[in-house]
């Protein structure tokens, strides 16, 4: 039998994590972070516990009992939470990061450090102009250059369907022939090689419209071959939401692919009831063995460009055309009619109600350029106009259209889904950008709030569940989203009494409170609120990956 001595000399041998902090406070520090005091929640769903997170080579190292000594630096938790850095299922591009690092701030102070970008549009591939200005053509070209000058945070990249349609088609309105279908597949299998994660597609905006299911399926099917998935923003999500649920899974099937639907929504008050039977699809196609996920964002506005409005035919021969339209008074006319009486594609105006109070407008110039953050409806009342007329004055501008469309008890039904994670659907903004949803600068921290705080639809531990670990199983980083040694250091500390979204429709830019410290891959990029200038975020490369 062991003695004392020895028996507590092998213990602390193979618990190096539990250590006497009396003990360590002797020897030089093991770790390059220690988080001390903090309740962890540990992003699988479990119940949070009281322990140190240490911190070594950009991974945890150790949880336990490990004191502040042990580390380099320590970072006092005493009254935080300590969890997995969360993961905006929709962030668009990092492509600003190459040139504004601090563009990363509106995400970092929700706690992300992991954005999937792309969603139909993609930052590559590129050619003529746009690759020249860029610096890139390629998904490999643009990961290298990403990799080279560092980011705040980590990303994953879908190669866009919208992205492939516009290289080789352009804005016409008919199908790929086979050799124009045969590029696109070049296209995906590049960028599957070059890391990306899957195929993603746009399905309501022009030219991604003109795309049959086959066409995307075959396109899907090279991104399946390397191990990647479907992601969708699916061809309507409003009169013909449940068919287009339907496609989506048989893309899926047919290509042999996970399925993953971006922003959920039942838009339209006669719609509303369709969120049981949506969620419905969902758990029936898993059940039968189909790997199926959805994102939400925590708003009842969705956003989108103002034209987004129009029917998709007017953009069938590009934005110049659709522009010389809009300044005609008989298309106007014509336009209008469809709005307010023509069924059969997604209708945005019809889903706000065919009010223009309930569609909010933002990044407006001049004479509107005070007025964002207002709605369609307020701003015609205050100059004295007509709605429509204001409307018209606008579309040709790019200015973005935020319309009331969902309802709160349908968000919170989704959410409540264990197959359910959240995005932004915003990506990096400079601090002086005006305009935008509020979403791009407080989705997450309202999830702790609202709806855990002051609702209690989920446990802080199965809002956390859902911004992590299920997140990073959708975009196949399955070394993040938990909280265990071994695994990437992605990690946010909070104050679950004070996070909070600050940001509005007036104010999109306001950042979130609460959020204290953000540290990717071992690097502390948010300290007390502010960025520190690190880039230790890196391009997380999917399956198909060939160096």
């Amino acid at each position: 039998m062991l003695s004392r001595a020895l028996f507590a000399l092998t213990w602390l041998t193979l618990t190096p994590h539990m250590g006497l902090s009396a003990q360590a406070s002797s020897v030089a520090p093991r770790y390059d972070v220690v988080i001390h005091g903090g309740r962890i929640v540990d992003g699988t769903g479990a119940p949070w516990y009281a322990a140190d997170l240490a911190i070594t080579g950009g991974r945890i190292a150790a949880i336990g009992r490990i004191g502040a000594s042990q580390g380099k630096r320590a970072i006092d938790a005493t009254g935080l939470v300590v969890a997995p850095g969360f993961i905006d299922m929709m962030g668009q591009t990092a492509a600003p990061f190459l040139v504004a690092p601090n563009s990363a701030l509106n995400l970092l102070t929700q706690g992300i450090t992991t954005i999937n970008a792309g969603e139909g549009e993609s930052s590559a591939p590129l050619a003529g102009d746009d690759a020249r200005r860029a610096g890139w053509s390629t998904m490999r070209e643009l990961f290298s250059k990403l990799d080279s000058a560092g980011m705040p945070l980590n990303m994953v990249q879908t190669v866009g369907h919208t992205q492939l349609r516009q290289l080789v088609i352009g804005d016409r309105d008919r199908q790929a022939t086979p050799a124009e279908l045969e590029r696109m597949r070049g296209y995906v299998r590049e960028a599957m090689e070059a890391g990306a994660i899957g195929l993603s597609t746009s399905l309501i905006y022009p030219p991604a419209i003109y795309g049959s299911e086959s066409e995307i399926a075959e396109l899907t099917k090279v991104a399946g071959a390397s191990g990647g998935s479907y992601f969708t923003h699916m061809r309507n999500e409003g009169d013909r939401l449940l068919e287009a649920i339907d496609e989506a899974l048989r893309i899926g099937a047919a290509a042999g692919t996970p399925v993953h639907i971006f922003h959920l929504k039942t838009a339209g008050q006669g719609n509303w009831g369709k969120m049981d039977l949506a969620l419905a699809r969902v758990k029936a196609a898993r059940a039968g063995g189909q790997q199926v996920g959805v994102d939400i964002y925590p708003y009842i506005n969705n956003g989108l460009g103002i034209r987004a409005l129009l029917h998709p035919r007017h953009a069938v021969n590009g934005e110049a055309e659709l522009l010389r339209k809009l300044g005609d008074p008989a298309v106007r006319r014509e336009m209008r009619q469809e709005m307010e009486s023509l069924g059969g594609w997604e209708n945005w105006y019809a889903h706000a109600g065919r009010d223009w109070n309930r569609i909010i407008v933002t990044g407006l110039s001049a004479p509107y350029a005070s007025s964002s953050g207002m709605s369609v409806g307020e701003i015609a009342r205050a100059a004295g106009k007509d709605a429509w007329d204001v409307f018209f004055e606008l579309a040709p501008t790019g200015a973005s259209a935020m319309p009331q469309t969902m309802s709160e008890a349908n968000k919170i039904k989704a959410m409540r889904e264990e197959f359910t994670s959240f995005d932004t659907d915003a990506g990096p903004m400079m601090p002086d950008e005006r305009r935008g949803h509020p979403r791009g600068y407080g989705s997450f921290p309202r999830l702790l709030s609202r709806y855990v705080r002051e609702l209690g639809v989920l446990s802080l531990e199965g809002m956390i569940h859902r911004m992590t670990a299920v997140a990073a199983n959708e975009i196949l980083a399955f070394d993040r989203g938990r909280l265990s040694p071994g695994l990437a250091a992605d990690v946010v500390v909070f104050d679950p009494a004070t996070v909070r979204d600050r940001s509005t429709f007036a104010e999109p830019t306001l950042v979130s409170d609460g959020i204290r410290y953000v540290i990717v891959n071992g690097g502390v990029v948010l300290n007390e609120g502010r960025y520190t200038g690190v880039r230790s975020g890196r391009v997380i490369r999917g399956p198909g990956y060939r160096p």
